[in-house]
């Protein structure tokens, strides 16, 4: 999560006549967490300030790449802070998805995520098994502790900890509570290809629509499905853009670390797309289920009937194949 670039443009007016008071769509687009946003929402009033306070909030309490954010000073080994409350509601969230999961979400992947190249550093300088071994005796979300003072304990202190999997959907539920906030009822959130709908688009009269990329695409941006956000949010998640060669072995590393073995997963999964009640689970399950197999994400999700999926994969024989819940079937357009 890097620094932030905040623009603000009012995109059409909305009303019956001149005497009534005119709802505005107002767009406000830039960079955040080294992506790009766009938030349109229907309002009579721009909240440009406060969303860029979201912003600013979640990169000191969670960037790793700021040294001075309450993450980057726990993990250098301050055992002293207190974090905040973004920090602990994320920290409770992650401890439950690696509960569900059983440990194939796990935000302390971070020194796996640093050695493989994708970290703030971005540079891999050659890895093996012996190291990836010995990095692995400090990973484990097990290791950590939040204590009632809200402080993070560490069983090791080298213990890392990454939260860059879940905080990108953090911070789209916290832009929709400011919103919520002031009362907006429709409105269209998107960072980074993660998106939060509520209410409708005026200008259509009809629901948000939002697509899926096609993982093959090469040049030109093509969409497998398009689809109605109807009150909800969507997380993709895919190993077919962030990838990293070993100098020494020339090995090509894909981003998506199995925190059970420590090596990146070798997966036919080619992308995965979540529907959920809020970003911050649609991300961190769409992350899990990059690591666990088709059939183990088809039979957690038996179990889990609010969460609607859409999975793009390879069959045997190399074809592209696709498979998603009946819920994600039920809201995509023709």
């Amino acid at each position: 999560m890097k620094k932030l670039l905040f623009l603000s443009f009012i995109i059409i007016l909305i009303g019956c006549n001149n005497q009534e008071a005119k709802s505005i769509l107002i767009q406000n687009t830039g960079e955040a967490f080294g992506t790009t946003y766009n938030i349109q929402y229907e309002s009579e009033t721009d909240y440009h300030d406060d969303l860029k306070k979201v912003f600013d909030a979640v990169n000191q309490s969670m960037s790793t790449y700021i040294a001075t954010s309450d993450i980057s000073r726990i993990n250098q080994g301050d055992t002293t802070l207190v974090v905040d409350d973004y920090f602990t509601e994320v920290f409770n969230t992650s401890k439950e998805l690696w509960l569900a999961t059983k440990g194939f979400f796990d935000p302390t992947v971070g020194p796996l995520v640093n050695a493989y190249g994708f970290g703030p550093d971005g540079t891999l300088k050659g890895i093996d098994s012996t190291q990836i071994d010995s990095i692995m005796q400090f990973v484990g979300f097990e290791k950590l502790k939040l204590t009632n003072d809200k402080q993070i304990v560490k069983q090791d202190p080298r213990t890392f900890i990454d939260f860059n999997a879940i905080a990108k959907g953090y911070a789209i539920d916290l832009l929709g509570s400011v919103l919520n906030q002031n009362k907006v009822e429709n409105y269209l959130i998107e960072l980074g290809g993660e998106l939060l709908g509520k209410g409708k688009n005026n200008q259509t009269q009809n629901n948000w629509i939002v697509g899926v990329d096609d993982p093959t695409q090469q040049q030109e941006r093509t969409l497998l499905k398009k689809l109605k956000l109807i009150d909800r949010a969507m997380a993709t998640s895919g190993n077919y853009r962030k990838t990293r060669i070993d100098p020494i072995t020339k090995a090509n590393y894909v981003h998506t670390i199995n925190p059970k073995t420590g090596w990146p997963q070798k997966s036919n999964v080619f992308s995965v797309s979540v529907l959920a009640e809020n970003c911050m689970l649609a991300d961190g399950f769409a992350t899990a289920f990059m690591v666990m197999e088709l059939e183990e994400t088809q039979a957690f999700l038996e179990k889990h009937s609010d969460l609607d999926v859409y999975i793009i994969y390879t069959g045997e024989n190399g074809e592209m194949q696709e498979w998603l819940t009946a819920g994600f079937q039920e809201v995509v357009v023709d």
